[in-house]
């Protein structure tokens, strides 16, 4: 399996719009930039990835991706989050990649165990692993093999409708839940959770 890492990052102005009520702008920014630092910082670490591309159509994101060493790729218009990670697996795919894993860059706890242990359940394609959130609702990562196996569908309730495409594709389905891909900062609610370090409620009460 020729593994390629999938960053996709929104504009820094744009981005994590949700917490504009409890932060400053400049402090969502930093913020932002930050989660982006950890994420390239987290995948530059992991051998098992052949590379790491950043999709945005924000030049302080791309210009920071290159800087640590991963690909970039500029979206020429601002698109959906899903067309954007359609291109970029389009890009890997034409490089040689026979397996994508889309990280998005606002998982503060995520670690190299993390991504390992997702890297781990990927054997015998097809095969789709997906690390939900906290709530078991949303896809927090995704690891598809082979590449074009399914159509991405994040958004919300995108746990249950990638499964869905998965079993749909004849494609064993994988479940990776673990504290450091669970916590997404989308919400106030995620934002307290992270700043007061309190460990998260047991997955499995959660399904």
């Amino acid at each position: 399996m020729t593994l390629w890492a999938v960053v996709p990052v929104k504009p820094l102005r744009q981005g994590k719009s949700r917490l504009a009520g409890v932060v400053t702008d400049e402090e969502r920014i930093h913020l932002s930039r930050q989660m982006i630092s950890h994420t390239l910082e987290v995948l530059s670490g992991i051998p098992e990835a052949a590379a790491t591309i950043v999709v945005s159509a924000d030049s302080e994101v791309l210009a920071m991706a290159a800087a640590s060493g991963a690909r970039v790729l500029r979206e020429r218009r601002l698109t959906n989050l899903n067309r954007a990670l359609s291109l970029a697996g389009q890009t890997a795919h034409a490089a040689g990649a026979t397996a994508v894993l889309v990280i998005p860059a606002d998982l503060p706890l995520l670690s190299a165990g993390d991504i390992r242990a997702m890297i781990g359940l990927a054997h015998e394609a097809p095969i789709v692993v997906i690390a939900p959130d906290r709530h078991r609702r949303g896809t927090n990562a995704l690891l598809v093999s082979p590449v074009a196996l399914i159509e991405f569908d994040f958004g919300t309730e995108s746990f249950g409708r990638h499964a869905q495409r998965a079993r749909a594709a004849g494609a064993r389905v994988e479940v990776c839940e673990l504290p450091g891909l669970a916590l997404d900062l989308d919400s106030p609610a995620d934002l307290e959770l992270y700043r007061r370090g309190e460990p998260l409620m047991d997955l499995k009460e959660q399904r």
